[in-house]
């Protein structure tokens, strides 16, 4: 069995989150612990939040008073929901919460039911419960447990660069899965900019945006991860990078794009690259045949398209160098306006050897990608589903597994928007250029 615990101040908003499963009907509550309960399985949200808040002391310098934990089984162990119960009791028992209040929930919105523990670690007087070694004595006690309830011992799937990386399921535990898509990715992959890095991860399902806004007076720099079906619709609300790990982090990405930056200059993977898509592009009849021929050298090639099939960005994941370019960074003649004249232009402009016109003349038929908001207080996402179509090929390979815990409120108001790309810009510029260049004077 794995136990994950997680400390914060945010009680209402750990309870409204297993509420919300409850109400859904993806859970259920078990049993209670100095909390009403009515025992038909539902729970009042409001009616928890104010009997715990009855048991939340006045004045207390504990910064963190409220704990949830979740406890999961091995996938091949089947309990009653008599057993979860008994399984919660004696956990919070031996790790000295028994006599706080706290709240068990059954979670079967995957096909892994788990339980949750909302909890209360500070008491009347003000104190907090010792949590010395809080990780060694959950390790101890979950062995313990698994022995005296006949369970399967379980330990928490570690991540090492040989791990597959496999493409969102979207009947899975998406967070899970993309923290795993995530951590693989960075471990692996080189890249340059937040472009170059949701190329790769398109491949898997999954895309990240950059968040800027300002929390209690302080600019907020941050990056938030979606999960998505094929044609890169989000699954579900975002997922903020505090959610997943460090590793998913703004600072952590910053400094992966500057260690590959030399790492790829150093190796002149650039060249490499080049000599392989040269080699697909003599030999290609159309982008179809371009694309399977770079799969088949090891290269996906990722190209951004309008609703109209125009070519406006195009990005190379060679997974034998373990890189992803730009096609702007191999040259001119490889950036996305010469793949637009060589794939969707005239016949005569059907070459071996790309032209390298500065500018692209064919007009803009889409709108900026939507901007997201994020609420706040609930931490969900209002996107527009509408999202711009690239072709990709996918890899595959096994899941890890982690837990879907909810965020605290307070630490996400930012705002959301699309990643910069250079080669996006540069064609939004030359349309801007051009279309003031066809105002009449005086208009």
């Amino acid at each position: 069995m794995v136990a994950k615990i997680s400390l914060g101040n945010s009680l209402y908003g750990a309870i409204r989150y297993n509420g919300e499963k409850l109400n859904k009907e993806k859970g259920r509550l078990l049993d209670t612990n100095k909390i009403y309960n009515d025992g038909s399985g539902a729970v009042d949200i409001r009616r928890v939040y104010n009997d715990f808040m009855r048991w939340m002391p006045a004045n207390t310098k504990t910064v963190k008073p409220m704990m949830h934990i979740s406890l999961n089984p091995h996938p091949d162990d089947r309990l009653s929901d008599t057993e979860y119960t008994s399984l919660a009791h004696e956990y919070m028992r031996r790790m000295g919460f028994g006599d706080m209040p706290y709240i068990v929930v059954k979670h079967m919105d995957i096909d892994r039911h788990h339980i949750h523990i909302v909890a209360l670690r500070v008491g009347t007087d003000g104190k907090a419960v010792s949590d010395r070694n809080n990780f060694y004595r959950s390790k101890e006690i979950c062995r313990e447990l698994e022995r005296e309830f006949g369970l399967r011992p379980a330990e928490r799937q570690k991540v090492s660069p040989d791990t597959p990386i496999v493409k969102i399921d979207p009947a899975g535990d998406l967070k899970r899965q993309v923290a795993n898509v995530v951590k693989l990715v960075g471990m692996r992959y080189r890249f340059q900019s937040i472009g170059e890095m949701n190329a790769v991860l398109s491949l898997f399902n999954v895309r990240a945006e950059m968040t800027d806004g300002r929390v209690n007076g302080r600019e907020y720099h941050g990056l938030v991860y979606f999960a998505t079906d094929d044609s890169g619709t989000p699954l579900a609300s975002p997922f903020k990078a505090s959610r997943l790990g460090k590793f998913a982090s703004r600072a952590a990405v910053d400094g992966r794009f500057e260690r590959s930056r030399s790492d790829i200059a150093d190796r002149h993977i650039a060249d490499i690259v080049r000599r392989r898509v040269d080699d697909a592009l003599l030999q290609c009849s159309g982008r179809d045949t371009f694309v399977s021929l770079l799969k088949a050298a090891g290269i996906d090639v990722v190209f951004r398209l309008t609703d109209t099939g125009r070519i406006y960005g195009v990005t190379f994941v060679d997974h034998s160098t373990m890189c992803v370019l730009n096609g702007s960074r191999l040259g001119k003649e490889y950036s996305a306006n010469a793949f637009e004249r060589r794939f969707n232009g005239s016949a005569e402009a059907v070459v071996p050897v790309l032209e390298t016109e500065t500018h692209d003349r064919a007009p803009q038929t889409e709108e900026p990608t939507p901007r997201h908001t994020v609420d706040p207080e609930s931490d969900r996402n209002t996107a527009d589903p509408r999202q711009t179509t690239h072709t990709h090929t996918g890899r595959s390979g096994e899941p890890d597994t982690t837990d879907d815990m909810p965020s605290i409120p307070g630490l996400d108001l930012f705002h959301v928007g699309p990643g910069f790309d250079a080669e996006e810009e540069a064609f939004c510029r030359a349309m801007r250029r051009r279309r003031r260049r066809g105002r009449k004077p005086g208009s």
